[in-house]
């Protein structure tokens, strides 16, 4: 038995391909395509496996660059003070999880969470008591981060075929070096 997920993946596959879909009756077109649904999915699985790091990573850096926006422009009352107090205290922890040399990819996921989480206790608690000038700012920055993530989820996407227009989106690769660089 292989313990390394990649080559799991391709046994999986291979397993699929060449034992339950023949198998499978050509007359059942929903096993049929729900057979094929899972292939994609592990090739899909397979492709990204080596990038899922760098992928989160990269999701960290722009949700610490919002955090950033955020602590700048954030005014109001008390829930909006002790939610940029706690996002603060995460964001402090989420880069030195991403300075470290040794983070590993489940250290840096849940860094990923954690800074979801509190970024948006902060969005939610200026909409309850921010000031407007602070609704404008924090509105175009989460806009912005929102859209270069959605790029980012769409290309590592790609693979299934849901884009109409699949060459105007650019490789997953392209934009995690991007963001090296």
């Amino acid at each position: 038995m292989q313990m390394h997920p990649a080559l799991q993946i391709q046994s999986m596959m291979k397993a699929l391909t060449d034992v339950v879909l023949p198998a499978v009756d050509p007359a059942n077109k929903l096993a049929q395509e729900q057979t094929r649904l899972v292939l994609g999915t592990l090739a899909l699985m397979a492709q990204h496996l080596p990038l899922r790091f760098q992928f989160n990573c990269d999701e960290l850096t722009r949700l610490l660059k919002l955090a950033g926006i955020l602590r700048q422009v954030a005014r109001g009352g008390p829930q909006t003070t002790v939610c940029v107090d706690k996002m603060a205290l995460a964001a402090t922890s989420a880069v030195g999880t991403l300075e470290r040399g040794q983070a590993g990819p489940a250290v840096i996921e849940q860094a990923v969470r954690d800074m979801r989480a509190v970024t948006s206790q902060v969005v939610r608690s200026i909409y309850i008591d921010g000031d407007e000038a602070a609704l404008k700012q924090v509105e175009g920055a989460v806009l912005t981060v929102s859209r270069d993530q959605l790029l980012r989820d769409r290309s590592w996407m790609l693979m299934q075929g849901w884009e109409p227009d699949p060459q105007a989106i650019p490789k997953i690769q392209d934009l995690l070096e991007a963001r090296a660089a």
